[in-house]
């Protein structure tokens, strides 16, 4: 994977170089904020994870990542992992992980072993996270077709869809073992706790190519069946699905009218949305361009759906997998936007996209859940889809660091250098930068989050953003501490610094050190000028950054 591209590597020299190459003109931005007209409460949908390899969770940087993510939002932060059922030892490995919970005797009587589930779910629960039940994948005592059991997959190569991917060849087995695993977690964690988390069938059973090995009739018997042992366990438990892949297809307008037939509860409905970046020109000076329409497109076709069903369009909504692509284990030069502030950029300006979709349709949009986690024991900064490498953070964690920030009620924001949703959605960002903003009021608390995004990762001039407040409660006007987080090239960012030491395949504990403090998230104090009601305050966004500021009273 190439680690940067010639522009990026270009502009990180002039920042480490002190300005060695002159810079272009800072586009003038003025953000105006209403802070006398609070809206509606913020919605946290920023707040669940997942990833392919349930058993990373246990180990050592996963357990510093959970914990981290924890510490967004204690209780409310949610994680779904495929292969909670997979048999195994629980070895991980690329987009394979298992608990062996269940195996069959010489007589072919199930026994149930929860140890390692178990591990996951205490490991989560230890540091404020909450699962997101993923109820699959088939155990290979049970599977239609077992042979061959685990995929060979490698990035660039092997088969996914195995044994693991089939139908049950007993559905009566598959529901006393749902219905039992289920009764078990009432037992260890407690019943209202378990009636907090999320139970959905399988993943992506529209792709029968990767991730389903039956027929669609077939998948909708095993999440019938599912949704009923889960429910007969805990009657309040909270399911849904069917965590689709967004494919252009009809699949959630099956989905709705089967479960509406067949009387299958359905608390939420959920489906995946993903970006599709690509390659521009050849040699040194190409660069990533990301798919930003391509992702809110997919979004979009699944919402329609849903609000054209009188019976399901107030249900809430979790988009069970909001990436730029589609693949986290898999590396190459598309990828090659992940461990710099491409990656943190792209995140807020889809987030912010996908809601106002969702909003537009009228629809209840609960949660965008990023498929990224981290990947152990692999090289520094090796190019995965991850929230950190080696237990140091990446710059995308930290923009969760800043959505965290907004809380309390939204308040009107207006960037004049942000495009109308629907340029966006029909032509993604090639143009003019997307210079956008969003901003929130807690009490006499007001955050204001900033961000610069263009789909192609390539050097281009700061934003000089003039954030104006208007209509300042009275408590800001005598005095207020102002507050600057970033997250761009030359903050918050691990990547960057790691490059700056020659990019050392074994960092030292002194590198390491510093790379952990590289990628803390930067904050400084700024000054606000005061004018009557408002208040004037400005600020530096480089390209692919993020700012947030916050005004909060002194003391």
């Amino acid at each position: 994977m190439r680690a940067l591209s010639f522009a990026g590597a270009l502009a990180l020299f002039a920042a480490f170089a002190g300005g060695a190459v002159r810079a272009a003109p800072a586009i003038p931005v003025t953000v105006a904020v209403d802070v006398g007209r609070p809206g509606k409460p913020v919605n946290p949908v920023w707040r669940f994870f997942g990833a392919d390899e349930p058993n990373y969770a246990t180990m050592k940087d996963g357990r510093t990542t959970l914990a981290t993510l924890g510490k967004l939002a204690p209780d409310r932060v949610y994680f779904r992992t495929h292969n909670l059922l997979t048999s195994g030892d629980g070895t991980a490995a690329l987009k394979w992980g298992s608990t062996n919970a269940y195996t069959e005797d010489a007589e072919s009587r199930p026994r149930y072993d929860w140890t390692i589930v178990d591990r996951i779910f205490d490991t989560y629960r230890a540091r404020g996270v909450r699962p997101y039940v993923e109820v699959g994948f088939m155990p290979e005592a049970l599977s239609s077709k077992p042979v061959p059991y685990q995929h060979d997959w490698r990035p660039g190569s092997g088969d996914l869809r195995t044994g693991w991917a089939y139908p049950p060849k007993d559905y009566a087995k598959w529901d006393a073992l749902v219905f039992a695993w289920v009764t078990h977690c009432v037992e260890r964690y407690g019943r209202q706790e378990v009636a907090s988390w999320y139970f959905e069938t399988w993943n992506e059973p529209n792709l029968p190519q990767y991730y389903w090995g039956g027929t669609q009739a077939e998948f909708f018997k095993l999440h019938d069946t599912t949704v009923r042992a889960v429910r007969r366990a805990l009657p309040e438990a909270r399911v849904g699905g069917p965590d689709i892949a967004g494919a252009g297809d009809q699949y959630l307008t099956q989905f709705m009218a089967h479960a509406a037939k067949a009387g299958t509860p359905t608390d939420f409905l959920s489906f995946h949305a993903k970006g599709n970046p690509t390659v521009v020109g050849t040699g040194a000076g190409s660069h990533v361009r990301m798919g930003l329409s391509a992702q809110l497109k997919a979004a979009d076709h699944e919402y329609a759906q849903i609000a054209a069903n009188p019976a399901f369009r107030t249900k809430p909504i979790i988009i069970g997998e909001a990436d730029p692509e589609g693949c986290a284990a898999c590396q190459g030069p598309a990828n090659a936007y992940r461990n710099g502030t491409m990656y943190s950029s792209y995140t807020v300006a889809s987030f912010v996209r996908l809601q106002a979709l969702a909003e537009r349709r009228g629809l209840n949009l609960e949660g965008i859940l990023t498929w990224a986690f981290e990947f152990e024991d692999q090289a520094p900064f090796a190019g995965f889809r991850q929230l950190t490498s080696g237990g140091i953070d990446l710059p995308v964690i930290n923009v969760f660091k800043l959505f965290a920030k907004l809380r309390g009620r939204e308040l009107p924001a207006v960037s004049d250098h942000q495009p109308p949703l629907d340029a966006v959605m029909a032509d993604g960002v090639r143009g003019a930068a997307d210079i956008g903003s969003i901003a929130a009021i807690d009490g006499d608390r007001v955050a204001v989050l900033v961000w610069h995004y263009h789909d192609d990762d390539v050097a281009g001039p700061d934003a000089a953003v003039r954030v104006a407040l208007a209509g300042l409660p009275r408590a800001l006007r005598a005095g207020a501490r102002v507050t600057q987080y970033r997250v761009d090239p030359g903050h918050s960012n691990s990547y960057a610094a790691w490059l700056g030491m020659g990019s050392p395949l074994a960092p030292t504990s002194v590198q390491r050190a510093a790379l952990l403090k590289a990628a803390a998230l930067a904050e400084s104090v700024v000054p606000m000028v005061v004018k009557g009601a408002g208040g004037v305050v400005d600020v530096v966004v480089p390209r692919s950054g993020v700012t947030l500021v916050v005004v909060e009273p002194r003391g």
